[in-house]
């Protein structure tokens, strides 16, 4: 593909003009110039002009920042591999600290989206669907449904952490936590992609009176009545 192309010939040998780009790729000017002038609205590449002593300007171009998410990256193996560190220095244990603080650290932000969305004090199944739109959003291709006992699905038919879910289920203690947190309700999760499922289903329902208090996930004797692991 000439745009990619482009890309690897401006990351590797830095800035060109699109006579060099064409002679160097072996491709037509003109076709080297829309794919760079495409580039440049969507700022992935940048243009300068450069002047040397009497005659036309020459324009030269290269890759911006914006431009590193084109590129291959190893996101997942870096997670991984720093997540088998922390096991290796702390234990269990401490993995599971990590998951449960990023959850603490993410979980106002996501609350304040849910009541941006659908307001402060909307029905469950409002706040349910916002979530699902979020989670969505975030790669995971989740939706929300009611069925007919009353009760309110979560599915989400991707997981976008699923190299580190397979290698630590705390990811996945931590979601289910999130959700419980965020939602006020009571969530269980019914199947699991990293177990071999298709999807992750969560069952949601109003939370009785007097369990958890708002905000606040189970107790992990809680998680282990359902089934769960507790770390």
């Amino acid at each position: 593909m000439l745009r990619n192309e482009i890309l690897v010939r401006l990351r590797q040998s830095g800035p060109a003009s699109p006579d060099q780009l064409a002679t160097a790729i072996g491709a037509s000017r003109t076709g080297v110039l829309q794919q760079l002038r495409a580039l440049e609205a969507t700022n992935f590449v940048s243009r300068q002009t450069v002047r040397h002593g009497v005659g036309r300007p020459r324009h030269l171009y290269d890759v911006t920042a914006d431009a590193q998410e084109l590129f291959p990256s190893n996101y997942d193996g870096l997670a991984a591999g720093l997540l088998a560190a922390i096991g290796a220095v702390g234990g269990d244990q401490l993995v599971e600290q990590v998951f449960q603080a990023r959850r603490r650290q993410i979980g106002d932000r996501v609350r304040r989206e849910i009541d941006d969305r659908v307001g402060v004090g909307a029905p469950l199944v409002e706040r349910v669907r916002a979530l699902a739109v979020i989670q969505d959003e975030q790669g995971y291709l989740a939706d929300a449904t009611v069925e007919a006992d009353g009760s309110i699905r979560l599915r989400e038919h991707n997981c976008a952490i699923f190299d580190v879910a397979q290698g630590e289920r705390a990811a996945c203690n931590a979601e289910l936590d999130l959700f419980r947190e965020v939602l006020g309700a009571d969530v269980v999760r019914e199947t699991h992609i990293a177990s071999g499922d298709r999807c992750c289903s969560y069952r949601v329902v109003e939370r009785a009176s007097g369990e958890w208090r708002r905000g606040a996930p189970p107790s992990s004797e809680a998680r282990v009545r359902e089934g769960e692991p507790s770390s």
